[in-house]
């Protein structure tokens, strides 16, 4: 076992090593190439971004050329204004509904004369040639020149301009853009569904954000972003990673116009998420295999160790079925006296509690327990006639009593091979001074446990009632143990006892005082109230009280606690099923319904509203105690 056991753990340890310098190697290797793929992807995203946005672009400054080239040719046509602000109004409707809706009108000063396709008309003080539209234009020198953007405050769109001179150096054509198709795609950059994106000019201003509550915002005043576009100005394009707001990020850059940037900035945890799903899958494989080789292992080890295991399941099944078996063979024991209610429980725990104040192991007193719970078995041999007699016995009948430690014994030797058992059963009765039954043993030819049985045994005799007298008071049943002691009983099992007693100052070691239940039986019919009160007549365990119909027996329930209905279901007036249900409003007394109706139907409706059980008219004595006994579930 010890060197099987020395090669498990070495095989473990060793495996566990292999695990380790797999599971870095694995680690290293997916981290070098998530990172490399990562970069990869974040480049050629920039690299798709950049052709879009400058496609977007591109088309607006073609729009600007062609535009400017046909009004200098009009001009060159010496066309007048009003031929050339027709043209801008044609172009600006066809631009904003054919083209794309973010070009928003072409005007110029064309001529020495403002003029505006959308048919803006500009305030007196308003002076074209000093807009910066027309001033950039100027300075472009002909070329197509892009306007700084800026935020439309009643809009919360970013406009530019793009504007050009025209041939006489003197005339400027510009186009309106609202970039809300930059801004959405913008919204769309990101790396795997992780980070951000933004584009923004030389000063840092933003012309579209993945967050459009950042587009406007001027970055390169803003003390946390400006080291980020810095760093984007002078990296050209190549990827960096940096800190901002205490997160390690990789950021991704591209130029557009060579006038402005593309950037994305994503999180590094998210950007190498992938990574740590792969690291996952590789540690996950590696436990598998370990998984299998311990499992490998524990198969020889443990082969033995699970058969242990069941047995011992076997062992406590067996145990929990005798326990099952014993208890229900102390209830039929108990249910043959209708005065001793409980008397084998309570004996079982007296003989228990003796047994722990002796020094008795747990293992013993669970012994000593079970033996005390069926040393009255043998009484299933004794007719219940003389059981429950309420008066003395004849010699003959007494015979009949002394037989049952016999019978007990016979019952039990075979039921378990723990002959405390059998044997607390035959000798329960026997006297420390030989003058008991069966054997008259003398002393501690007794055994043990028999002797502790008897003394609990003899207790519970007295504490409980008879048909001829109540429980006897406790210091009457002092008396008698000392007047028992060394003569009926083992004078060292007596002085535990006594302290028991002496503990219980309020006397709790008693059957319950009052046993008797009380039966209301309720029929319309006479005759079979008659029937029933001679029935219970005999019983002294019961207390009948009768009610002719359904009315009366509600109005008793009012002031007498029945423990049990018997309840008619033919009734005039309130019949039983309304009855049970205006009962069932103030109280849950268990019911019994009595019927003449043998109809399924009928005995499952009972079932159902959760009648205890049925008794079928005519009343067999028997059967309607027996039932009466059952509903009661009494307790000891």
């Amino acid at each position: 076992m010890r060197a099987g056991r020395k090669h498990f753990f070495i095989t473990i340890l060793v495996t566990m090593a292999a695990l380790v310098f797999l599971s870095a190697y694995m680690m290293t290797t997916f981290y070098r190439n998530a990172r490399k793929d990562a970069l990869a992807l974040g480049v050629s995203t920039m690299a798709q971004e950049k052709e879009l946005a400058e496609r977007y672009l591109s088309r607006a400054l073609d729009i600007v050329q062609i535009t400017s080239m046909e009004i200098e040719y009009l001009l060159r046509q010496e066309a007048d204004s009003e031929v050339i602000l027709d043209f801008l109004e044609n172009e600006s409707d066809y631009y904003m509904h054919s083209v794309d809706q973010d070009f928003t009108g072409v005007y110029g000063w064309i001529g020495g004369e403002y003029l505006d396709g959308i048919g803006w008309v500009p305030e007196a003080d308003y002076v074209p040639t000093e807009r910066v539209w027309y001033t950039d234009a100027v300075k472009a020198g002909g070329e197509p020149a892009m306007i700084s953007p800026y935020l439309d405050a009643q809009t919360d769109t970013i406009m530019i301009s793009i504007s050009r001179m025209l041939y006489d150096n003197e005339s400027v054509i510009s186009l309106d853009i609202s970039l809300e198709t930059l801004q959405k795609l913008t919204e769309r950059i990101n790396l795997n569904g992780h980070g951000y994106g933004f584009i923004m000019d030389m000063d840092g201003f933003v012309v579209a954000h993945s967050n459009s509550a950042e587009k406007g915002k001027e970055y390169g005043e803003d003390a946390q972003k400006a080291e980020l576009i810095q760093r984007v100005i002078a990296s050209g394009g190549a990827s960096f990673d940096m800190e901002m707001e205490g997160e390690r990020i990789t950021v991704f850059s591209d130029t557009i116009l060579n006038g402005w940037y593309v950037v994305m900035v994503v999180d590094n945890r998210g950007l190498y998420a992938d990574l740590i799903w792969i690291m996952v899958q590789g540690v996950c494989m590696c436990l598998v295999v370990f998984g299998v080789v311990v499992l490998f292992c524990f198969v020889e080890m443990n082969r033995t160790d699970r058969y242990m295991v069941k047995l011992q399941e076997s062992r406590r099944e067996l145990e929990q079925l005798n326990d099952n078996i014993m208890q229900i063979l102390a209830k039929t024991i108990d249910a043959k006296d209708k005065y001793t209610r409980g008397h084998s429980v309570r004996v079982a725990n007296y003989s228990r509690e003796i047994a722990r104040r002796m020094g008795k192991s747990g293992r013993e007193q669970e012994q000593i327990y079970r033996a005390a719970l069926l040393h009255d078995v043998g009484k299933i041999r004794i007719p219940d006639g003389i059981i429950n007699k309420p008066g003395k016995l004849t010699d003959e009948e007494y015979a009949f009593i002394k037989l049952h430690p016999v019978s007990g014994y016979h019952i039990l030797k075979s039921f378990s091979k723990d002959q405390l058992i059998a044997t607390g059963a035959k000798f329960h009765h026997e006297r420390y001074d030989g003058k008991g039954y069966p054997n008259g043993l003398v002393g501690e030819n007794t055994p043990e446990h028999a002797r502790i049985i008897g003394v609990a045994d003899a207790y519970d005799a007295m504490a409980s009632n008879r048909s001829y007298r109540d429980a006897l008071p406790q210091d009457v049943i002092r008396s008698e143990l000392l007047a028992g002691k060394g003569t009926q009983f083992d004078p060292r099992i007596v002085e535990v006892m006594l302290r028991m007693m002496d503990e219980d100052r309020e006397y709790r070691m008693r059957q319950i005082p009052d046993f008797r239940k009380t039966v209301l039986a309720v029929d319309d019919d006479p005759i079979s109230i008659e029937l029933i009160k001679s029935i219970f007549e005999a019983q002294p365990v019961y207390r009948l009280v009768t009610a002719g119909s359904g009315g009366e027996a509600l109005e008793l329930l009012k002031t007498c606690a029945a423990d049990l209905v018997l309840l008619d279901l033919e009734m005039s007036g309130l019949d039983g099923f309304e009855t049970f249900r205006r009962i069932r409003q103030h109280s849950d007394v268990p019911v019994v319904f009595i019927t003449a109706t043998k109809d399924l139907a009928t005995m499952e409706k009972a079932r159902e509203l959760g009648v205890e059980d049925y008794i079928t008219k005519p009343f067999v004595p028997q059967i309607m105690l027996e039932t009466v006994y059952g509903a009661l579930n009494w307790e000891s």
